[in-house]
């Protein structure tokens, strides 16, 4: 299997797949579904230097984060869907 080393303030996301259904269980058509704005982290650069100073990256890799609708750059590798993404765009580490 290859592997992504994000470089900089980049991570590499795994989406987590659109929903199936409604919450009253009807089925939602392909056509339908929702972007998901919400992923795994899979692999995180080593952050960026800002004025000189090393800026290190606040998430890690195995962090469910929430990110913006259109953000990123999808990649398909070992026919799996990532997508490549800056820090920057990532809303929020969800804690369940």
């Amino acid at each position: 299997m290859a592997s992504i080393k994000p470089l900089g303030d980049r991570v590499v996301l795994k989406p987590q797949p659109a929903e199936e259904k409604t919450a009253s269980g009807l089925f939602i058509p392909d056509t339908a579904k929702e972007k998901p704005q919400r992923g795994t982290v899979v692999a995180v650069g080593p952050g960026k230097v800002e004025n000189g100073t090393k800026v290190d990256m606040t998430v890690s890799a195995g962090d469910v984060v929430l990110y913006g609708k259109y953000s990123g750059t999808e990649i398909t590798m070992d026919k799996e869907d990532l997508l490549i993404m800056r820090e920057s765009d990532i809303l929020g580490i969800v804690n369940d």
